[in-house]
């Protein structure tokens, strides 16, 4: 280990590494960066641009997610009632970004929201009996609280036409229902992102390495952390010392996660699932729909496959996609290898492993079935939206990649993990993030708890404490038992994100 050290010049000492060039990394080092400006961070991205990845504008999907319409996120309960405690937690931490977002542009940092936010109504969609009983106790319990009381809900066909046309459209005699919530958001992640790579670059000085991998992460003897990064261009290797690391490099943390020597990586494994969208090619069709439409997913499926029929705004064109259909890899990332989950399975993680696999069956038979589907099987779910939908109007594009997480569980093993998980060290010197949905939507949220992790003394700071409220007012309170101040924050974010309350 001292050869390695010996080896790490003076300039070459941080305060911390980012790895991962995406959403994540970008919003972490630019909240520190303003709290603290003589922070001293290098961020490290192995493709040539940044935000290439899970950031990228086709590779999500650009839902804000906020619980507005993502009918997973309230589950109904043993006793018929629905949970809403995960929805009110995924709101109020999508209102952190926008609060961040927002200030970002009070300062003149970010010149022009609507290169990356657009207004867009979110929706729930159901048919059948019992799925719209299951919507009305949604609507009912979600409308009693504050985040919640402008959702509407209607079962009347010329409602939700108004809506929905194009779902709409044929469906005079069928039983349905839907709900509408007009603060929903369209959100493009790797515009936001280069947008943040760019404040980091030329007002702050931030090192960006592209075409650099980082190959290993290992303590050092005077309590820091040595990276290794190697050079993808020359093939030269360079050594980094820093007092912090933060991994977030999408589905490549895991298997850099696996080489650092902490306990706290024992037993996590990953399961790759490749994304993919029908994308609208008719224009007309296209302009027939403004809105995000979730339904319910079919039996068996995992939370991810939500169907839904989305407005994107990608390169200034208004776009329409739906899926998301999945399809089984081996890598981690699109730019991965083929031997990236064979690589990842090891003496730790086999229990983990096994367990999934022995206590998911239907969920492999669900991913044995979506990988055997052709545009006739993917039209004919789509035309469970659109009923008169036209295969040539439609194209198979293939997204991100989406690693599942794999928890070590007492009882079963191994648990699926669907969320977004902060995997660190005890002093909390290095954080990994891992996990996919709500992922970047709540950027800021978890970028929150990694620099309560990493920095907790420097948190409690009032120096810190009063920045941090300048740029998230709500960064430190529950808009529960707030709900008039939460209010104007909320109303000052809408007006300088420049979002239409669509009527």
């Amino acid at each position: 280990m001292q050869t390695m050290n010996q080896k790490v010049l003076e300039e070459n000492n941080y305060d911390l590494i980012c790895v991962g060039g995406g959403i994540m990394s970008a919003t972490l080092t630019l909240m520190l960066k303003l709290v603290d400006p003589k922070l001293k961070i290098i961020i490290f991205e192995k493709l040539g641009e940044v935000a290439k990845e899970s950031s990228g504008a086709w590779n999500n999907a650009g839902t804000g997610h906020s619980a507005l319409c993502e009918l997973n996120y309230t589950p109904a309960k043993p006793d018929g009632s629905i949970d809403i405690s995960k929805a009110i937690e995924i709101f109020s931490q999508f209102e952190t970004s926008k609060q961040f977002w927002a200030y970002l542009v009070e300062q003149n940092l970010v010149k022009d929201p609507k290169n990356f936010i657009h207004s867009v109504p979110h929706h729930s969609w159901v048919t059948g009996n019992d799925n719209i009983e299951f919507l009305k106790k949604r609507f009912k319990a979600l409308t009693q609280t504050a985040m919640f009381e402008e959702m509407k809900f209607s079962e009347n066909p010329e409602k939700l036409r108004e809506w929905f046309p194009l779902i709409a459209e044929g469906r005079e005699n069928e039983k349905m229902a839907g709900t509408r919530m007009e603060i929903g958001t369209e959100v493009n992640f790797e515009a936001i992102t280069q947008q943040y790579i760019k404040i980091l670059e030329e007002q702050f000085n931030v090192p960006v390495l592209r075409n650099t991998d980082v190959l290993d992460v290992d303590p050092d003897e005077n309590l820091e952390w040595t990276v290794e990064a190697q050079n993808l261009d020359t093939g030269e290797v360079t050594y980094y010392d820093a007092e912090h690391v933060f991994i977030g490099a999408g589905g490549g943390a895991l298997p850099l996660l696996q080489k650092v020597e902490i306990e706290e990586k024992d037993g996590y494994g990953g399961f790759p699932v490749d994304g993919q969208w029908l994308v609208c090619k008719n224009r007309e069709v296209i302009e027939k729909h403004l809105g995000k439409v979730y339904s319910k997913a079919g039996p068996d499926a995992p939370p991810m496959s939500t169907p839904h029929l989305d407005t994107r705004y990608i390169n200034g064109k208004q776009e329409l996609l739906f899926g998301p259909f999945a399809g089984f890899t081996t890598k981690f990332l699109k730019e991965g290898s083929i031997m990236d989950l064979p690589l990842s399975i090891n003496k730790d993680n086999i229990p983990s492993m096994w367990g999934v696999f022995w206590h998911n069956l239907p969920l492999t038979k669900y991913l044995m079935k979506q990988v055997t589907m052709d545009h006739s099987d993917r039209m004919d779910d789509l035309r469970k939206f659109i009923k008169d939908a036209r295969a040539e109007d439609w194209e198979l594009k293939v997204a991100g990649k989406r690693v599942q997480i794999i928890k070590k569980d007492e009882e079963q093993g191994g648990v699926l993990e669907f969320g977004t998980n902060v995997v660190h060290s005890k002093d909390g010197s290095i954080t990994a993030l891992l996990g996919a949905s709500p992922g970047a939507s709540v950027a800021v949220s978890i970028m929150l708890e990694v620099i309560n992790t990493a920095f907790p003394e420097k948190v409690k700071s009032k120096e810190w404490q009063q920045k941090l409220s300048e740029m998230i007012p709500f960064w430190n309170k529950n808009i529960e038992g707030n709900e008039a101040e939460f209010k104007k924050v909320q109303a000052n974010s809408s007006k300088k994100l420049e979002l239409d309350v669509l009527h």
